[in-house]
């Protein structure tokens, strides 16, 4: 018989399911069945086949006569990124070296087309995003004399096609921002010089009028189409231009912006890198004095929410899928642009995470099923992994992100972050619950995912299951969490149960809580449970169920991609094991 709700510690006797059907109805609940459809595949060889021949053909005599036209001689206006950049960068970049992905190289003999660089160095120098560090740390007077000769060297190397410098999201980033830095980039008085700059971005807005739509849906399609629509406002002759670019903007934001404001890679850094491109292509109309497209408005309002909904107490989202490099001040500016008031989304219905936030402290979880992989091919086998914050301190986190770093990770760390056990959740025989395969992609695992919440005041319950395991091992694995209303008891129960007509093979499982930064565990000495002590000096007592508690080593990458050497605790057990815990604050 279950104890009554409003007494938590029967969860010592009990189980979460007594206790959530214990008590009041819910005053909220939802529940979601999330599936994840085509998995594995990537671009079809018919998709990558008409890429390549489309790149033949831009590189024809007949494409080069479709991109001549009037030459501007000016740009109707200049819009103010709403962004800041990095001024420390920007210093960086005065001092002659043009900083990225952990590749420094000296601007005076910069080769844009480098192949030793990154590919994260060589997008982001095309793309010129660069100058936003460089605007924060320099007017524009000490601006112009770094920017324009890099500017005129790209000129010189890509004057027609090439697959690199012509990429199409790379050249509708260019002409964002050499619009938006136009005073950094078109203060010189050669008038040869300032006719290249206005022709240049004249054909470009011409070539993706007809490269544009043709990118498969994702970011990159997005980027090219908000170069194209403020090309068409920008520059003189652009309005038929501007009308089928802001159809297609629209388009291509509904299939990559889910309707609770999740973006279809499930990385929160993608979706604010896709909130500042709109805030900044909204500053464009408003430069223009032009009435904002409903579909662009209403893309940045949906994102608001749902990036204030995976973001902890520190001002950072979770790792989640890759996402690190996050700079929480630029992610709070984002925020404050977009809707400054707006609350945080508890539960998505189609992007799969659920926060739950009492008191000081705030839990998301991966309700979701993995990204497939022609969309996310850098993607993490984390599913129903979680993360825990008490205040400023994370206490519970995933090892880290991979993409956006501003020094490169070595393969075997990528590779290692991406596993289920680099994320706190369970892991069944040191098996990934989504395959990674050899190209790296994620293949098959987790398809699909069902989570039923309920939300009284007695606190916050989350019924979540996953389907990972059940095509190798026949389990599904079911994890439960609760969280009081006061935020001081978190609760939680992991265990495997087998699909119909399937029996459970014997195996061990280990549930992993990965522990944040400064977070030192004392075991107790019973040996099921340990003593958490915070940095900032706050104590949580963990207590864990059904398995043996062991302290292990771990790791967490920082925002600035440094390994940061950590602590886990894990609950080892039969494969059988019905594995309970709890993480209580101890004091006020």
């Amino acid at each position: 018989m279950s104890k009554p709700a409003n007494e938590p510690r029967a969860f010592a006797e009990g189980s979460l399911a007594d206790f959530a059907s214990a008590g009041s109805a819910p005053v909220a609940a939802a529940n979601q069945r999330l599936l994840r459809v085509d998995g594995d595949r990537g671009l079809s060889l018919t998709e990558k086949f008409s890429a390549g021949l489309r790149h033949l053909t831009y590189r024809t005599p007949l494409h080069r006569m479709r991109l001549r036209g009037r030459y501007p001689l000016r740009l109707l206006a200049v819009p103010a990124d709403p962004i800041a950049g990095n001024a420390a960068i920007g210093e960086r970049i005065l001092g002659g070296q043009l900083p990225h992905a952990g590749h420094s190289p000296a601007t005076a003999t910069l080769d844009f087309d480098d192949r030793s660089a990154p590919q994260a160095w060589r997008d982001w120098a095309q793309g010129f995003g660069w100058l936003r560090d460089l605007a924060a740390a320099a007017p524009r007077a000490q601006g112009a004399k770094v920017a324009e000769p890099l500017v005129a060297r790209w000129l010189a190397a890509h004057a027609d096609f090439d697959a690199a410098g012509w990429r199409a999201d790379l050249l509708g980033l260019r002409l964002l921002f050499w619009s938006a830095y136009a005073p950094y980039i078109l203060s010189s008085a050669d008038h040869v010089y300032r006719s290249a700059v206005l022709n240049a971005m004249a054909r470009w807005a011409r070539h993706l009028d007809r490269a544009a739509q043709k990118l498969p849906d994702g970011i990159g399609r997005i980027q090219a189409l908000a170069g194209l629509v403020a090309a068409g406002l920008l520059i003189p002759g652009g309005e038929s231009r501007l009308a089928r670019g802001e159809a297609a903007l629209a388009d291509a934001i509904d299939a990559v912006l889910l309707a609770d404001g999740g973006i279809v890679t499930r990385a929160p850094r993608d979706q604010l890198a896709l909130l500042e491109l709109l805030l900044l292509v909204e500053a464009v109309y408003r430069a223009r004095e032009l009435q904002l497209p409903v579909g662009i408005g209403a893309g940045v309002a949906r994102l608001v929410p749902a990036l204030k909904g995976v973001t902890m107490g520190d001002g950072l989202p979770g790792a989640w899928h890759g996402s690190a490099g996050i700079d929480a001040a630029r992610l709070a500016r984002a925020i404050s642009l977009g809707g400054a008031g707006v609350r945080p989304a508890r539960h998505g219905a189609q992007s799969g995470y659920h926060r739950m936030a009492a008191g000081k402290t705030i839990v998301v979880a991966d309700a979701g099923p993995p990204p497939v992989a022609r969309v996310a091919p850098g993607a993490h086998a984390g599913t129903l992994a979680f993360e825990m914050s008490d205040g400023t301190q994370r206490l519970v986190v995933n090892c880290g992100g991979t993409t956006g770093l501003a020094r490169p990770l070595s393969p075997e760390l990528v590779a290692g972050l991406r596993t289920t056990a680099a994320h706190s959740t369970l892991v069944l025989d040191d098996i990934n619950s989504t395959r990674i395969r050899p190209d790296f992609a994620l293949g098959r695992g987790v398809e699909e995912v069902v989570a039923n919440r309920q939300e009284s005041e007695e606190g916050i319950w989350l019924d979540l299951s996953h389907d990972g395991y059940v095509r190798r091992h026949g389990v599904l694995h079911r994890r439960r969490l609760f969280l009081s209303p006061d935020g001081l008891d978190l609760r939680g129960e992991d265990v495997l149960e087998p699909v119909a007509g399937r029996r459970l093979r014997s195996g061990s499982i280990a549930v992993r809580f990965h522990l944040g930064v400064g977070v030192e565990p004392v075991p107790t000495a019973d040996g099921l449970g340990a003593l958490l002590r915070l940095p900032d000096g706050k104590v949580w007592q963990f207590r864990g169920r059904g398995g043996t508690l062991s302290v292990e080593a771990s790791l967490w990458i920082d925002p600035d991609g440094r390994p940061r050497a950590t602590q886990q605790l894990v609950i080892g057990a039969p494969a059988d094991a019905e594995i309970a815990w709890s993480f209580k604050r101890a004091g006020k």
